[in-house]
């Protein structure tokens, strides 16, 4: 009787195992059912994006190189002339209006074989404020949502391959920078890199998280329309250098040449420091913050050599001498009170031709699934020249 009684309760104990047993893929069924499904990647268009600021955005992409010529197409350098005026939307579209100034040619744009779609959403004049998320402290800027939240629906509608960001020169104060240098070589006729070497130093390190949480943000937002990590890759690049060193500067520094006639008003001092110091300064923790996040580098300190602004290896635009990516400057000259050539605000920005050969910069990196790369042009070649070394 006893063991009988032990049977059954045994019996039970193993009936109730095996319908608990039973239940459990019928539990793991049903939360399969009602659970909301994770998302994934969409099945759209394959999609190139561009976040970031004016050295992004295709600020003065209007430009094929600099002339002195102020009516007409400007030698042919103008781009936005119509043939009886002027008319910035040919280049920059509706972002003319708001001063975005989303160029044709800008760095996303010119890299052709990236993916089929290409979207900009960087704005002239950004700070990394107005990447972030709204909810994460972002702002608006010009009209527009901060560029994080316009990821969100990019990476929606599309199925986004590469994401390159370029950020921070104005948190840095580079505009202030360079209108203190300028002031000092019209005006006071004194070096402006010791106090500006200090001035960038104390904002160097809120810049640089500023840029490292721009990462998180385009993370964070790329998670939540359901891409993996390893479904999407961001470049995070420096900028190249607008001016030259003082003994490839070929106006001489006394005079007025210089301001006049190159537009690149510096003393040889200041341009040894903007070229030597203080880009490489900022290049390189540029590259350190991709390294702590895990991004690719792309090192553009370089990239302009012999191109910029007064550069020897340059020459200007003129009526027997048209535009050529091969010879021409690839940075817009500072514009000395030219009100008939375009805006300030175009200043020290890659031209059109600078703007191809950082697509073909981008082009070549895309090429590359990992590692930190530097860009370089060919002497005497336009941006088919463009070519990548690597760098730690």
């Amino acid at each position: 009787m006893v063991e009988t009684c032990h049977k059954s309760a045994a019996g039970r104990s193993a009936g109730r195992l095996l319908a608990a047993l039973l239940a459990v893929p019928l539990a793991a069924a049903g939360l399969s059912v009602f659970a909301a499904p994770a998302a994934a990647v969409p099945a759209g268009p394959t999609a190139s994006v561009s976040m970031g600021d004016s050295y992004m955005s295709g600020e003065a992409g209007r430009w094929k190189g600099n002339s002195l010529t102020n009516s007409g197409s400007r030698d042919g350098t103008d781009r936005a002339w119509t043939g009886s005026g002027y008319d910035p939307a040919r280049v920059y579209g509706t972002t003319a209006a708001n001063g975005c100034d989303r160029s044709d040619s800008a760095e996303v744009n010119s890299a052709a074989s990236v993916a089929q779609t290409k979207i900009n959403l960087a704005c002239s004049g950004a700070t990394t404020v107005n990447v972030f998320r709204a909810a994460k402290g972002g702002q608006a800027f010009k009209g527009e949502a901060p560029q994080a939240d316009q990821l969100a629906a990019v990476a929606a509608a599309n199925k986004v391959k590469l994401i390159t960001l370029s950020i921070g020169g104005n948190d840095l104060g580079f505009a202030d920078v360079i209108s203190t240098c300028v002031q000092d070589y019209l005006v006071w006729y004194s070096y402006c890199n010791d106090d500006q070497q200090a001035a960038i130093d104390g904002k160097m390190n809120a810049a640089m998280e500023g840029v490292a949480k721009s990462i998180d943000e385009i993370r964070a937002v790329m998670s939540g329309a359901g891409y993996a990590a390893t479904d999407y890759r961001v470049v995070l690049q420096s900028a190249p250098s607008p001016t030259p060193r003082a003994a490839d500067i070929r106006y001489p520094e006394s005079g007025w040449t210089r301001a006049n006639t190159g537009g690149c008003p510096l003393w040889d001092g200041d341009a040894n420091w903007a070229r030597d110091s203080l880009v490489p300064q900022i290049s390189d923790r540029f590259a350190a913050v991709a390294a702590a996040k895990g991004v690719q580098f792309l090192d553009l300190r370089d990239t302009f050599d012999g191109h910029e602004i007064c550069a020897k290896a340059a020459k200007q635009v003129t009526a027997t001498s048209a535009p050529s990516g091969a010879n021409s400057e690839w940075m817009r000259w500072l514009d000395m009170g030219r009100t008939t050539q375009g805006t300030l605000q175009e200043s020290m920005h890659p031209n059109y031709f600078g703007q191809l050969a950082l697509g073909r910069c981008l082009d070549l990196m895309y090429a590359k699934p990992s590692g930190n790369y530097a860009c370089r042009n060919t002497a005497g070649q336009d941006h088919n020249g463009m070519f990548l070394t690597g760098r730690p």
